[in-house]
């Protein structure tokens, strides 16, 4: 089997497919416009990109690396955050102007079902450890919305920092941790109660969260410092066991997707900016000295399998 890095080129409509063993492009794939995010289904046949500026949602088929089908609704306005059931069988989509949330079934690729957030530019989704709720931050009301996935409706919103975008769930400590981009925090959240456990400064404007496979790590790339967050999730601080940030690690210019690869070994940064992709030895915590490229404004990334 062989790996790959599904990197999305936002300013020339592509996706390219990077071969992490040779590094090289082994085929672009022309989308519709402005691809923003990606997701990959569990069992790896089938990737689905949101073209925010295009309206639509375009559905690969990773076999041959080729759009099998658009998906598009009158209500996407700038189509966002996707992430799907723990079953693969349901792809959640925040469409960040209308502020909807679709419902996407998988195996027809169609539109089941959809419903407003009622707050402002609700812009991506996060599972929770069990899959029974999302968590949507809403980039201009300073909030986060919950979607029980079983009621297929909102549930709640909860206050968070300035301008939430990056979201992700520690499945140990079912802690949402929640990258503030207005006011260069993290806060981590219970998701029992709501509350704020912990605060950390973080670089200029935090876009993302990703952990790492084994979860000790969360990568928080810090868009206009040019920077990833390194935050050790189990930190030993005098006795108490902390999220920490540990390292600011320089990569590319405007830092936003982030990915591991399997094993945790890697991650892989895309440089919206300088066109190319920086891969992060996560031993020792620092950027390798050779670039990957890729097209023109990478942002939205995903690793496969097959």
């Amino acid at each position: 089997m062989k790996e790959y890095i599904l990197v999305l080129n936002k300013d020339e409509d592509t996706v390219s497919v990077i071969d992490i063993e040779s590094r090289e492009t082994v085929k672009k794939i022309e989308t519709g416009h402005n691809p923003h995010e990606i997701a990959v289904t569990p069992d790896g046949k089938k990737s689905y990109v949101t073209c925010s500026l295009g309206n639509e949602i375009n559905v690969i088929d990773n076999e041959g690396f080729e759009i099998v089908k658009r998906i598009e609704h009158e209500k996407f306005e700038f189509p966002h955050g996707v992430g799907l059931t723990k079953d693969g069988e349901e792809l959640y989509v925040a469409s960040t102007y209308s502020s909807i949330i679709f419902i996407i079934d998988t195996e027809k690729d169609e539109i089941k079902k959809h419903f407003p957030t009622y707050q402002e530019h609700s812009h991506m989704i996060t599972f929770s450890s069990d899959g029974k709720k999302v968590f949507v931050p809403n980039i201009g009301s300073d909030n986060m919305t919950v979607v029980d996935v079983e009621k297929e409706k909102v549930v709640n919103h909860f206050p968070v920092g300035g301008g939430p975008e990056g979201t992700a769930v520690h499945s140990e400590t079912d802690h949402l941790y929640v990258a503030n981009q207005k006011d260069g925090t993290l806060y981590v959240f219970n998701t029992d109660n709501y509350e704020i456990e912990y605060k950390r400064r973080l670089g200029t404007t935090p876009i993302r969260i990703i952990f790492s496979p084994d979860e000790k790590y969360a990568f928080i790339p810090n868009r206009e410092s040019n920077d990833v967050s390194v935050v050790q999730t189990d930190f030993d601080r005098d006795g108490e066991i902390v999220p920490w940030e540990m390292k600011r690690i320089p990569v590319g210019v405007w830092p936003g997707g982030v990915v591991f690869d399997e094993s945790g070994s890697k991650a892989f940064v895309a440089n919206n900016k300088t066109n190319d992709i920086s891969v992060i030895d996560v031993e020792t915590l620092e950027e390798e000295p050779e670039r990957i490229d890729a097209g023109i404004h990478p942002d939205g990334i995903a690793y496969l399998k097959k």
